[in-house]
């Protein structure tokens, strides 16, 4: 009985070594560098377009929160921003689109971690921001609050003049229809300090090819700018781990 059961738990054990031998020997990519098999998949591979439309027609992958505060962030994205901010070390980030507040929580919490005098200054057209968000000792010590469109020259001027001789990084994620991006991009792109970024956030809907149905939006807005503005360049890096919702869009200043 027992030589029966080794019998056949070696056979099976045979079987599953050789499909893994026959999938590997037939991959082309067994032999390349991590560099090579990060540029495969960020390409438009299927399994990461099957992955975004699957996570947009399911409402409850946005129910996303951080201390409870409503964040709209895809984790694998989170994850990268954090690494930004821990390299960076900016002064300041300048947030784009409030919402709940639950995004600006996330980066005063790590920026405090990196460079305890730092501040995030985030910016919405309308108060979204619950009690409970502005309650919490992490917003009251690093976050502030500015109401108003994000194009605005007035609320621009004042960031401006908030940035002067700081270490810059900006992420925008307000409106998403291609002008607004654009002139986001146009007005705070020349605030970013070099080896800093700009990231342009949800550029995988609106005009990117995945996601074509929202009309254009912050892909083709980056169409426009990137020609025109070779100091920044997508940092492709910031997209290994395959399904972000900012293809092209973690954007670092070169110069």
């Amino acid at each position: 009985m027992w030589n029966r059961a080794l019998s056949i738990a070696f056979a099976t054990l045979a079987t599953i070594l050789g499909m893994f031998c026959v999938l590997f020997l037939s991959n082309p990519l067994r032999f390349a560098s991590g560099k090579q098999l990060a540029d495969h998949f960020l390409a438009d591979h299927p399994v990461v377009d099957q992955f975004h439309k699957l996570y947009y027609d399911n409402p409850e992958t946005w129910s996303t929160r951080w201390l409870g505060l409503e964040t709209l962030q895809n984790p694998n994205d989170v994850w990268m921003i954090q690494e930004i901010i821990c390299e960076v070390r900016p002064d300041l980030i300048i947030e784009a689109g409030t919402r709940a507040g639950g995004s600006a929580a996330i980066w005063a919490m790590v920026l405090q971690q990196v460079n305890p005098n730092g501040r995030v200054i985030t910016i919405d057209i309308k108060d979204y921001v619950p009690s409970e968000a502005r309650d919490l000792p992490i917003i009251k010590e690093k976050v502030d609050f500015l109401l108003g469109s994000s194009t605005d020259p007035k609320i621009v001027d004042e960031i401006r003049r908030r940035t002067e001789g700081k270490k810059v990084l900006v992420i925008l994620d307000s409106d998403h229809s291609k002008n607004h991006v654009l002139n986001e991009m146009i007005a705070y792109g020349p605030m970013v300090t070099k080896g800093s970024y700009m990231i342009v956030q949800d550029t995988n809907i609106n005009g990117h090819p995945v996601l074509p149905d929202f009309g254009p939006g912050p892909w083709e807005a980056l169409d426009e700018y990137l020609p025109k503005n070779e100091q920044f360049q997508p940092d492709k890096s910031r997209e290994r781990l395959m399904f972000t919702m900012h293809p092209r869009g973690f954007l670092r200043r070169i110069e």
